[in-house]
């Protein structure tokens, strides 16, 4: 689906070597125009299947410096697969500066921590943004989840459970770096999205992350994706995803599958300014067209989809509680 190319000069770590093994295409597509709709299609004839298939899946989106336009990419994925008719909760758990809620233009008064303290319900902290989109603010809630009893921690799972019979999809938007606390979300998803631009410096630090993923907890292997923003085309893009590719493969033993990428947009710096998402305020431009391809492969592909109906999920796959409750573990 999308040939390689010649290096434009993008570099990683000097221990690179000079040849490169080919670069993965993205994940076919499986449902055709409505995969939603075929995935519930398909619920219905097999009902023995529907545990397994309607577990809310998460997925953290990672990036090694601020500035790719991670919380951007995280805001319009949502949307975008929102519209293929996935229900969609994004966790706002950048830590320093927590951003989702300024692209929505809002500001929400409540947020994880006064579910925590017990002044609020998990419903009544949560945010329709739109159709099949909400938001969880998590604020100063994510650190407090370390300080919780075993009673109050099973409470507040229980209350996590409920998501999963009503949401298909976690997507948390996590902060920039290789902090601790980045890396205890990606350990508890059951994939990460790493996003990258063409520049060198975020190359190098997009493999800094992958770096830390293999080193923690004994190596464990996580499903980690690849997405490249702000390419100037697509041959920019592939020469980018090929050096990663190369490096991941050849010193970490990582596949690092490549989705896909979102070209360059001015509309993307005037929706932001608009305080509204580009998906909605620019559904035709390329970058809006390029989130829905990137949305269909990541939640309706047929590699995830086929596993999910032989019951066989992703690895590290526990759905929404699972993903709270092993937050908890981590950081007790």
């Amino acid at each position: 689906m999308f040939p390689l190319h010649k290096s434009s000069g993008h570099t990683l770590p000097s221990d690179s070597p000079q040849e490169s093994p080919k670069v993965s295409s993205p994940l076919p597509e499986f449902f055709g125009n409505d995969q939603a709709a075929s995935l519930r299609q398909f619920v219905s004839e097999n009902p023995e299947s529907s545990e397994k298939v309607r577990r809310g899946r998460s997925l953290a989106i990672l990036s090694g410096k601020g500035g790719v336009g991670k919380t951007n990419l995280a805001v319009n994925l949502a949307l975008a697969a929102g519209q293929e008719g996935a229900r969609v909760v994004v966790l706002d758990a950048d830590l320093g500066l927590a951003n989702v809620d300024i692209l929505f233009g809002m500001m929400p008064r409540y947020n994880l921590s006064h579910v925590i303290t017990g002044e609020k319900s998990l419903e009544e902290i949560i945010v329709t943004v739109d159709e099949n989109v909400k938001i969880i603010p998590g604020g100063a809630g994510i650190q407090s989840l370390a300080d919780l009893s075993s009673s109050r921690r099973e409470e507040l799972l229980q209350k996590f459970s409920v998501l999963e019979a009503t949401e298909d999809f976690l997507l948390v938007d996590t902060a920039a770096g290789i902090y601790d606390s980045v890396l205890a979300f990606a350990l508890a998803v059951e994939t990460v999205l790493l996003v990258t631009t063409p520049e060198p410096t975020s190359i190098r630090d997009a493999y800094g992350v992958l770096k830390a993923l293999s080193r923690i907890e004994g190596g464990i292997k996580k499903d980690v994706r690849l997405l490249v923003n702000m390419a100037y085309n697509e041959e920019d893009a592939q020469s980018v995803a090929e050096r990663v590719q190369m490096a991941a493969n050849q010193f970490l033993g990582m596949s690092v599958p490549f989705v896909g990428y979102v070209p360059w947009d001015p509309n993307i710096r005037k929706a932001v300014q608009k305080r509204r998402p580009f998906y909605l305020s620019y559904p035709s431009t390329g970058a809006s067209k390029a989130l829905s391809s990137i949305a269909r492969r990541l939640f309706f592909s047929e590699e995830i989809n086929r596993d999910q109906f032989r019951g066989r999920p992703f690895p590290g796959m526990g759905g929404i509680r699972e993903f709270f409750s092993h937050l908890m573990r981590r950081e007790r």
